[in-house]
């Protein structure tokens, strides 16, 4: 009998294996598919040898150990007194029943905690998706990074790296499909930016005191118009006040708002980055950009021109490294790209394109972590959903099936099979709500360690809650009535026949 059970429990822990062995490779193989590209080490994930003789060695003594309880558990009970029991029922009593209900009740508590979890991170993704980063349709703003090097334009010339910068926007500019190029020192999302403590003329500081910081870029004219940038106040820079290196600037509107209070109060003000630098004049209010990401907030920004004089700890500064944007329906593709390489090197056949991208794939990989948080969570609320359905069906169908004679009698004695179909329906409801209560309380207690993936959403956002659980119980209604549904429509006569 002993080998009967354990043989039994192996076999069914074997074949409960080999399903979740296949689930658990269909979800590997979504998750490496919603991976972002970035995540070290992401070809290597997958279910390998030794992973799979761990999980089929856990499996074994798992089947073992679950074989084992019910022969420890009954092993001490006289054959009397089994007989005896067995006499005034066939239904299971009350202690048999309790670990079966008592799965469940934690099937679904785990459930709508992941239920919870995924819901909250869909919501934090729709909030991202919602949030404007600060520039227009970055699918169709193309980019590609250039580096002039000294042995092509020394440093006793440095103009002329701006000169031949210039040349090459122009010949981009009339690449068929092209509204707008410009060039800028760094580019929004990739979180690199330089940072430096911007002095205003009108503020007055501590000896030793610091002004805040503030990200900086160096950009040409255009670059807002190319990247959707709204100007605030003010006006762009010219290619004039570029080659002449004019002292001017152009500031975002939070720095404007937090040193002046309005950003048409910013235009004429004066500001610079070093005690001995020369003082830049502001003479634009640029919209705030979401450079960190769309889940944090626009940092202050400064925009200098390419070509500076006294620039911080340099006499004379030119950027020989810089990021073309052009705004084109046409970006992204192979053609295009080819028809830039025509154009630079129409200029300089010596300069490689490095770096092609899209500024729209720069905002999604922005976005990967949450994607693929969402996406881990989704896979596991999945699999706990599912055992939760298979888990409630399983207890009640079970329970039902004991309860074959009992239903027989009721129906023979004029019971209505709604009635009996409520009754069962009743009894896995009223496991799924203490489940439910359970992992509400859960879900509040450890919800807050997800405050730091969130968006906009609170960890205890009423709506995700109500959602999950309304969820939760639909499911268990439907895993209840199957099972009910074919308890009520048995033959009273047929089963008390049988009995």
């Amino acid at each position: 009998m002993v080998a009967g059970l354990l043989l039994e429990s192996l076999m069914l822990g074997c074949a409960g294996s080999a399903i979740g062995l296949g689930l658990a490779y269909g979800a590997l193989n979504l998750i490496v598919a919603a991976a972002p590209t970035g995540l070290p080490r992401l070809h290597e994930i997958g279910i390998d040898i030794p992973g799979l003789l761990f999980t089929a060695g856990l499996a074994v003594f798992v089947s073992l150990v679950i074989g084992m309880i019910p022969v420890l558990k009954h092993s001490g009970i006289k054959a009397k007194t089994g007989l005896r029991e067995g006499g005034r029922g066939l239904s299971q009593s009350r202690e048999r029943h309790r670990a079966r209900k008592t799965l469940v009740v934690v099937q679904v508590a785990l459930t709508l905690v992941l239920l919870i979890c995924s819901g909250l991170m869909i919501r934090t993704f729709r909030a991202l998706t919602r949030v404007s980063p600060g520039f227009s349709d970055p699918n169709t703003i193309a980019s590609f990074d250039i580096f002039i090097p000294t042995s092509q334009v020394p440093d006793t010339s440095r103009i002329d790296v701006l000169r031949m910068q210039q040349a090459i926007l122009n010949q981009l500019a009339a690449v068929p499909g092209v509204s707008s190029v410009a060039i800028s020192s760094s580019l929004p999302m990739i979180q690199d930016h330089p940072l430096d403590p911007i002095y205003a003329s009108d503020r007055t500081y501590k000896e030793r005191e610091l002004p805040p910081l503030s990200m900086e870029k160096f950009v040409s004219p255009g670059f807002f118009k190319t990247m959707g940038i709204p100007l605030i106040a003010g006006r762009d820079m010219t290619w004039q006040e570029e080659l002449e290196k004019r002292p001017v600037v152009i500031v975002s509107e939070n720095l404007a708002r937090k040193y002046w209070g309005s950003s048409a109060a910013a235009i004429g003000k004066l500001v610079h980055v070093g005690l001995n630098d020369f003082w830049h004049e502001v003479i634009g209010v640029a919209g705030d950009v979401y450079d960190n990401g769309v889940n944090q907030d626009p940092p202050t920004a400064v925009y200098w021109g390419l070509f500076q004089d006294n620039f911080a700890t340099q006499k004379e500064l030119v950027r020989r490294y810089v990021h073309y944007v052009i705004r084109t329906p046409r970006a992204g593709s192979a053609s295009f790209f080819s028809d830039s390489e025509r154009a630079v090197w129409s200029v300089n056949h010596d300069l490689p394109l490095a770096y092609n991208k899209t500024i729209g794939g720069l905002y999604t990989k922005s976005m990967a972590r949450t994607s693929f948080t969402l996406v881990l969570l989704s896979v596991a609320g999945a699999m706990t959903l599912l055992l939760g359905i298979i888990g409630l069906y399983g207890v009640i169908a079970y329970a039902i099936s004991q309860h074959t004679r009992e239903i027989g009698i009721r129906m023979a004695l004029g019971a209505q099979r709604a009635a009996l179909t409520r009754m069962y329906i009743r009894e896995g409801l009223l496991l799924t709500v203490i489940g439910v209560v359970g992992g509400v309380a859960v879900a509040l207690t450890t919800m807050r360690l997800m405050s730091s993936l969130l968006y906009h959403v609170s960890p205890v956002d009423p709506w995700t809650y109500l959602v999950a659980t309304v969820s939760i119980l639909i499911v268990a209604c439907i895993a209840t009535y199957v099972p009910s549904r074919k308890a009520a429509i048995v033959d009273p006569l047929h089963v008390l026949r049988a009995e």
